[in-house]
């Protein structure tokens, strides 16, 4: 199966700013659109993140797209909306002891991510699709297919608006 993962574009907020699970709108989702379109095969399914910086470039690259709350960034519970340097020094201590498995107050964990990620592809069965979603959704997916530790996931980059293709073997 092959997949498009595609990171929304650049969201509508300020800098510095904890942002998962919060809703912001993104900026230039038709030039990204326009962008993308010239790269990809017409009529291919799309899915999508409901939050709207995935979800309005999504419907620009297909009309009613399939929508899975499976795709949303992570849940970054009690740090969503704060600056990151208000963050309790403690808290990012520990996350970062525990890559995948710390989860924020309130939140989840990346490990938490990845496995209702890969749940999501594991009931694909189209040859080819885009999904529309999060660096932390293509961060966690692509490590697990790739075999990283924790530790090796924020090696993991997608810029704003990019597109990743990748080919996803089915077990079994």
């Amino acid at each position: 199966m092959i997949l498009h993962l595609i990171r929304h574009p650049q969201p509508a907020i300020a800098p510095g700013i904890c942002y998962g699970r919060l809703d912001v709108a993104a900026e230039d989702a038709a030039a990204v659109a326009t962008r993308l379109r010239a790269h990809l095969a017409g009529g291919l399914p799309v899915w999508s993140s409901p939050l709207r910086r995935c979800r309005d470039l999504a419907e620009l690259l297909r009309p009613q797209p399939a929508i899975d709350e499976r795709l949303s960034e992570m849940d970054f519970g009690a740090w969503e909306g704060r600056a990151w340097d208000v963050i309790p020094r403690h808290e990012l201590d520990a996350w970062a002891s525990d890559v995948g498995g710390y989860a924020p107050p309130g939140g989840e964990s990346p490990y938490q991510l990845q496995q209702r990620a890969l749940a999501f592809v594991a009931e694909l069965s189209m040859p080819e699709g885009i999904i529309v979603t999060h660096a932390g959704v293509i961060r966690v997916l692509l490590a697990h297919w790739q075999g990283l530790e924790p530790a090796q996931w924020q090696q993991l980059v997608f810029g704003y608006g990019s597109c990743t293709t990748v080919e996803v073997c089915r077990q079994g």
